[in-house]
């Protein structure tokens, strides 16, 4: 029996491009790779302008645990450090490298034979080096999740495929296509963790993910696919724990609480990439969807990339485009230009024709936004309170608990950007904690 979790909702699932396999992008002639990429702190370079770089090559790293070093995705030379747009909305200070089409291999990058002796501090500091980071937006440093405190135990290792956002189907062709080296990151990331129980959760949208990754897992093996219910946000991680496992993240607590690491399946692939072949987090696959582009694909795209390139290689905007946005509709940032770069955290580039400007309303009292909240909280309740910049109160109704799913703005009949209050309110009281510190 399939377990549900409270609230959520069904939107569209327009997932247009699920039969389309993985292409390999356009070589970029020039990337754009930000210092920071991930959740901690920002990368320092180690190169200058005018050196030669190689592909996989470090080019940034810092001496601090919540971090995750960039290397160069292209070979050629770099012709600027300097602040540049990030698709987050911020400025990054990023090395711009032109690229010499020859893809040199760093001397850095070895394949690496034998995995069998292979400990479990090789693993995470392989993952380190390799600047790895939860590839499902989030982009939180890997080796750290693999690196729980000692009273936490963690008896279960749960890989994300829910990818429950619409329009996104990267990690659906992941799964399909390359099966057995997700499967061979899982267990290396088990080892990591010491850990002998590891579940693959896809939502039952997803059949053919289901039929492939089931039939790779060996029989008696400790590693399972559990098929949940298709509902937004499932790829959300308290909610996957609950659906799996029946265990409940506390307010304020994480999934390592309740003896859970959960990893999202494109990151298992880049684990498996680092371990075996040798290679750092340099490219990434992204769905390229929406109305307002021609040919929607997954592309396999070197990190660094610009939205712009992408686009083209996609047969370009298709009529008056309205919206570009990084990652899926309901969880993802609106972009005001192309020209801004692939991160590791970049999901899909979703481009959508002119619909019309819809004005928000005062609210109705409907409480729709409530019923589907899955973490129980009162959306309306913090638009208000934002609004009269009661952060206090806020706090006491728990704002900090919000996952940002966008569930209430989706169903909000007076059109609320409720998640833009949130957010605001949240960015507030932190930065005020902060302050009295």
């Amino acid at each position: 029996m399939k377990r549900k979790f409270h609230g959520g909702i069904h939107p569209a699932e327009e997932k247009n491009t699920k039969d389309i396999p993985i292409r390999q992008a356009r070589e970029p002639k020039k990337v754009v790779l930000p210092l920071q990429q991930h959740t901690g702190v920002p990368c320092q370079p180690l190169v200058k302008v005018g050196d030669e770089v190689k592909v996989g090559q470090k080019i940034g790293d810092v001496n601090a645990l919540i971090s995750a070093p960039v290397h160069s995705s292209v070979s050629g030379k770099v012709v600027a450090i300097e602040p540049y747009l990030h698709p987050t909305g911020s400025i990054v200070s990023s090395v711009i490298i032109e690229s010499d089409e020859k893809n040199t291999l760093s001397e850095e990058i070895k394949p690496r034979a034998n995995l069998e002796n292979i400990s479990l501090e090789e693993i995470k500091k392989i993952i380190r080096e390799a600047g790895i980071v939860g590839l499902g937006g989030a982009a939180f440093p890997t080796h750290v999740k693999l690196s729980p405190p000692k009273e936490k135990k963690i008896d279960t290792l749960i890989l994300n495929g829910a990818e429950c956002e619409p329009y996104l189907t990267a990690d659906y062709r992941l799964m399909v296509e390359r099966t057995e080296e997700i499967i061979s990151g899982m267990k290396l990331l088990m080892k990591a963790l010491s850990v002998e129980r590891g579940i693959i959760g896809i939502e039952d949208n997803k059949p053919e993910a289901i039929k492939t990754v089931g039939k790779a897992i060996s029989e008696g093996n400790s590693l399972k696919v559990v098929s949940l219910r298709t509902k937004y946000p499932q790829g959300s991680e308290k909610h996957l724990i609950k659906s799996i496992l029946n265990r409940e993240v506390p307010s304020g607590g994480l999934p390592l609480d309740v003896g859970v690491v959960v990893n999202n399946v494109g990151t298992a692939y880049a684990v498996y990439e680092a371990v075996v072949k040798g290679l750092p987090l340099i490219k990434r696959v992204v769905t390229v969807s929406g109305n307002g582009v021609k040919e929607p694909q997954n592309l396999e795209v070197k990190i660094g990339t610009l939205f712009q390139d992408l686009i083209s290689q996609c047969g370009g905007f298709d009529g008056k485009i309205e919206k570009i946005i990084m990652g899926g509709p309901l969880m993802g940032i609106a972009q005001y230009t192309t020209e801004v770069p692939v991160v590791k955290g970049t999901t899909g580039i979703l481009v959508l024709r002119d619909s019309g400007v819809i004005q928000s309303r005062p609210c109705i009292r409907c409480g729709r936004c409530i019923d589907v909240c899955p973490v129980y909280l009162m959306p309306t309740m913090y638009a208000l309170l934002v609004e009269h910049k009661k952060w206090e109160d806020a706090e006491k109704y728990n704002i900090l608990d919000c996952i940002e799913c966008g569930c209430c703005a989706y169903i909000c009949p007076s059109r609320i950007p409720l998640v833009h209050y949130i957010k605001y309110g949240k960015t507030e009281l932190l930065m005020k904690r902060t302050q009295k510190r």
